[in-house]
């Protein structure tokens, strides 16, 4: 299709090819979209996103998805630094992760609460380089006919009842949505009048590589001091956060040697000296989340509608499953096979799970303050993070565990992420979602469900047999982001199953091959 100016009118236009922004082109080019991705940078593989710097950790949700689509095993990382808890001797203090600094241990996590998950699951946390992601996420993308053209910044963007019309410099594309994967200073969002609603920051926060002459004066990993926090992950690589509400941050100033050795000397109680400095990037524990995630034909997701301090590495899982619940739906609509409601629960889902997130991050800086307040809740929290249920509750939140959507239904399952059912064939159901559409796995082969996904031809796989571990449930309808819609411990409640399709899914009106 073309436009009246002779260009090809896209289903998508994404603003932003970080990790998000490809991620949710792949989602939607899956589901046969077009889409073209817009990023600014003209090489977006900045020295920020290699390592040390550009070392994340992915959360259960992260991992499940990536796995889902056949990418898991494409990260060379995944295969070196797999998290070690997974296979420790019984009782290890070894840390694998950590709330405000304060560190939970393997032996104290007792998994046996986490009642969904099986030996066939994925790993529970894995570490994680950003441009190796981004890398996977691009060839992906480019092997499923993504359009992604660097060095075009989304400028502007109008839009009417049937599509948008986005400016690029002296350029225009044109699509039927558009959707701000443009980070924390989104243009999309800004353009598009969504309110951005939050908290101001207390500190700013500094990621160096420097030359220091005197090493010795700092101490090794994360130290908390009267007047801050100072983390050195490895000789020269050094990440500062000064309490000054924020205010050079947001001054504009530039990040000179001189500045980095003054707040570090300020923050260690030291007299350091840095003779060279290599890179700095500055950020804050500012949290703010947009207030809706559509405007008519324009969308937003990961930064762009939710930021907060980089504690813990969660912004990066939380963008992505912005991506993953996005993708299905959005396409659905394109694809005229949506039912009433589905795109908007993008919405009504993400937008909790992000605002606990924000929520999360605050606590920490909570307890991170450099005065008396702080260190009290500090050694209170400690105390928790000490006792078994303690460990578990904050490695289940940090690691995405309890990710829940509210679903409606009395089943324990809806809602949750679906169990990674090892079948009688050998494969698992994450193996059985790489096409992006909904599953309704029937372990007692009914005929009456055969015949009612038969009815969703397209859109719901019908997979019958048995399991190693049925977990108790007769069958369960999964959505194509992996989540379930539906769920029953017997061969009753047909009608349950019926009402629970007609609410993802849409009856033949347009099978998509």
């Amino acid at each position: 299709m073309q436009s009246a100016q002779n260009q090809p009118i896209y289903d998508v236009i994404i603003s932003g090819a970080g990790p998000v922004g490809l991620f949710l082109s792949c989602e939607l080019a899956l589901a046969n979209c077009s889409v073209l991705v817009l990023e600014k940078a003209e090489n977006p593989h900045s020295p920020l996103k290699r390592l040390p710097f550009g070392i994340r950790g992915l959360s259960a949700p992260t991992i499940e998805a990536l796995y889902r689509r056949g990418l898991l095993n494409e990260l060379d990382v995944h295969k070196r630094l797999k998290n070690p808890h997974q296979h420790a001797e019984h009782g290890s203090r070894r840390q694998v992760g950590h709330f405000a600094g304060i560190p939970f241990h393997e032996g104290d996590i007792d998994t046996s609460q986490w009642t969904y998950r099986l030996p066939s699951s994925t790993d529970t946390s894995l570490i994680s380089e950003m441009q190796e992601l981004e890398t996977i996420l691009t060839r992906r993308a480019e092997t499923l006919g993504v359009d992604i053209r660097c060095g075009f910044a989304t400028t502007d963007f109008h839009q009417t009842e049937d599509g948008v019309t986005v400016q690029s410099g002296n350029q225009s594309f044109y699509s039927k949505w558009l959707v701000g994967c443009d980070g924390s200073r989104s243009v999309v969002r800004k353009v598009g009048g969504f309110d951005f609603a939050g908290t101001e920051p207390e500190f700013t926060g500094y990621t160096t590589q420097v030359d220091i002459v005197d090493l010795e004066k700092l101490s090794p990993g994360r130290n908390v001091t009267p007047t801050g926090m100072y983390l050195q992950s490895q000789p020269g690589y050094v990440m500062i956060q000064d309490f000054d509400g924020g205010v050079f941050h947001s001054s504009g100033k530039p990040v000179t040697r001189e500045h980095i050795q003054a707040v570090l000397r300020h923050v260690s109680n030291t007299d350091v000296t840095i003779s060279a400095l290599h890179i700095a990037t500055t950020w804050t524990d500012r949290a703010r989340q947009a207030t809706t995630y559509r405007n008519g034909r324009v969308l937003l997701a990961g930064d762009a509608a939710h930021i907060h301090a980089p504690l813990g590495g969660q912004g990066l899982n939380l963008g992505l499953g912005d991506a993953m619940n996005l993708g299905w739906k959005l396409a659905a609509t394109i694809h005229e096979e949506a039912p009433e409601g589905l795109l908007d629960s993008y919405f009504t889902e993400r937008h909790p799970i992000a605002a606990h997130v924000l929520d999360w991050s605050r606590a920490q800086v909570a307890i991170m303050r450099p005065d008396a307040y702080g260190r009290a809740l500090n050694a209170i929290v400690r105390d928790l993070m000490n006792t078994p249920d303690g460990a578990t509750y904050f490695a289940g939140r940090v690691w995405g565990i309890f990710t829940h959507y509210t679903l409606g239904g009395d089943h324990p399952f809806v809602g949750r992420s679906v169990p990674n059912f090892e079948l009688e064939d050998g494969t698992t159901i994450g193996e059985r979602m790489y096409d992006g559409r909904g599953i309704l796995l029937d372990f007692e082969s009914v005929t009456l469900r055969k015949a009612l996904a038969s009815e969703y031809e397209g859109q719901i796989n019908y997979i019958a047999g048995s399991a190693k571990d049925q977990l108790g449930v007769s069958a369960v309808l999964i959505r194509p982001d992996g989540f379930i819609a539906w769920a029953s411990d017997n061969d009753s409640d047909y009608d349950g199953l019926q009402k629970a399709a007609a609410r993802w899914f849409i009856r033949h009106t347009k099978v998509r091959h």
